[in-house]
């Protein structure tokens, strides 16, 4: 124990609270593709929200905690009725838009899926803007929102950028709390000491374990813990603007503090890291970075790690689908990190379990020629035993260049590639596709389907006219952007 733990001199904010504060507070975004960006994120995660209405496993945990409750200027959840409080409010649009695990996601030393903040940013925002609306004010515009989610992005990505939570066992749904706790405060118009103050706060939560995303506890709590955390950053960012006290020294207290407590394993295979080591590392000041290079899945409901490597069994298709019963193996070659996290032998218990792995992603296109998400459903996997077959006959291989490329700067790669053998002693080509559609470097190829994607999700909720109105008013920077938020919202409930 440090001898200074015993001195009871209150010290100033930690420094990283400081620097997400002062970016939120007082940042300017300049970046045309920014905003661009952020508006295909805004459709693509209201889509997929809608999407995931169709699974009665999402929908049952919707509504108010208390059935028949009548919130004033009640936050809306996007292709529903209920209007509701912005805790829960934010919990339910956190919850759809995660569940199919279809929308944007970040990869670094940290990986995750910025666009969940969005719970938090359309509940609290809707709130407001009729609360301003009612109070005589003007409304709040759709561009505060794009903004906010702009910044969102930014805090959880950069600190994604060499910090793994992962690594200690933590789930990286730490940082959407965090994020959506610093655009909530941004909304309710904290100022610097109140923001700090809800910051704090999120840290010095409790935080999530990963346990429920890995073999053999994969399960549905990955699908709505985002939302639970953005729910979270909500509450807390209230409690600030009423006046509770921060925590200044949250991450660095000697034995009580974030890094001592929670962040001090991150080499599990070394003597503890001195301790101006075991800090956050920001390699780069924030700014509209993350949410220029963010990645989108278009083609598959599949974890990031992955889409390659469904895109690669895609192709192969038309040459398998007629052989399956003379396969004698699989290779994969693929990179360390979806090793780790998706690679898995052995029975598949549930939905959750089979989307985060790396084999079955790549038998269900083998065999089928598409990936979507009914194929994760157990009537879909109990009729099709072929599947688990042709599992068994995956061998999985690290690319060192797999590797290092995917933390590269200038490449940021999720390369994958497949080669099927036949016990004749032929195969196929080894596909290798190293940068998925909804990469940076596809921008140009993949907006498109996205749009498409959208248009899609939307007709499964609402009628072909009402789907037509949105996706216009989608496609209009200028008239989204100007576009009260509850008059938005309103658009998109039933």
């Amino acid at each position: 124990m440090s001898a200074n733990t015993d001195q009871n001199q209150r010290p100033d904010y930690d420094d990283v609270l400081q620097q997400i504060a002062d970016y939120v507070l007082n940042y300017r975004i300049e970046s045309p593709q920014a905003w661009q960006t952020a508006r295909y994120c805004l459709m693509d995660t209201i889509g997929c929200g809608l999407l995931a209405l169709r699974f009665p496993e999402c929908t049952k945990h919707l509504g108010p905690m208390v059935e028949g409750t009548v919130v004033p200027h009640g936050a809306r959840v996007p292709g529903t009725s209920y209007r509701m409080d912005p805790v829960k409010a934010a919990w339910d649009i956190g919850c759809i838009v995660r569940w199919l695990d279809y929308n944007d996601t970040w990869l670094a030393a940290e990986w995750g899926h910025p666009s969940d903040n969005l719970g938090a940013i359309l509940a609290v925002a809707d709130h407001l803007s009729q609360k301003r609306v009612a109070n005589g004010q003007a409304p709040l515009a759709m561009k505060a929102v794009l903004e906010a989610m702009i910044m969102a992005h930014e805090i959880q990505g950069v600190l994604a950028l060499e910090n793994s939570f992962n690594r200690v066992g933590l789930d990286h749904v730490v940082l959407v709390k965090v994020a959506s706790t610093a655009v909530s405060a941004k909304l309710m118009g904290a100022d610097r000491e109140q923001m700090l103050s809800a910051l704090s706060h999120a840290w010095v939560d409790g935080q999530s374990l990963r346990t429920y995303r890995h073999a053999p506890n994969a399960g549905s709590r990955k699908s709505w813990a985002a939302g639970d955390a953005s729910a979270r950053g909500v509450r807390l960012a209230d409690m600030a603007m009423r006046g509770e006290m921060g925590i200044p020294g949250v991450l660095r207290a000697p034995q009580w503090g974030f890094y001592d407590v929670l962040f001090s394993k991150t080499n599990r295979d070394q003597a503890l890291k001195p301790d101006d080591q075991r800090r956050f590392s920001l390699p780069q000041a924030f700014g509209s970075y993350v949410m220029e290079n963010v990645l989108f899945k278009i083609s598959f409901p599949a974890e990031f790690h992955a889409q390659t490597a469904a895109e690669a069994a895609v192709t192969l298709h038309p040459q398998v689908r007629d052989r399956l019963d003379d396969i004698d193996r699989i290779e994969l070659t693929t990179h360390e990190s979806a090793i780790r996290i998706i690679s898995k032998q052995g029975e598949l218990a549930n939905p959750a379990d089979r989307d985060h792995c790396l084999q079955y992603m790549t038998a269900v296109p083998l065999i089928f020629g598409n990936l979507t998400a009914d194929h994760y459903e157990d009537s879909f996997h109990n009729a099709h035993p072929e599947i688990d077959r042709l599992r068994d006959k995956m061998h999985v291989i690290e690319d060192e260049r797999y590797t290092r490329e995917y933390l590269e700067d200038d490449k940021r790669s999720i390369a994958n590639a497949v080669q099927v053998f036949f016990t004749d002693g032929s195969s196929t080509d080894k596909v290798a596709v190293e940068y998925p559609i909804g990469h940076r470097r596809r921008r140009e190829e993949g907006m498109p389907l996205l749009v498409e994607k959208f248009a899609a999700n939307l007709r499964t909720q609402f009628v072909p006219r009402k789907s037509q109105e949105v996706l216009e008013l989608c496609s209009d920077a200028a008239t989204l952007e100007a576009m009260p938020v509850h008059d938005f919202m309103e658009r998109l409930t039933l």
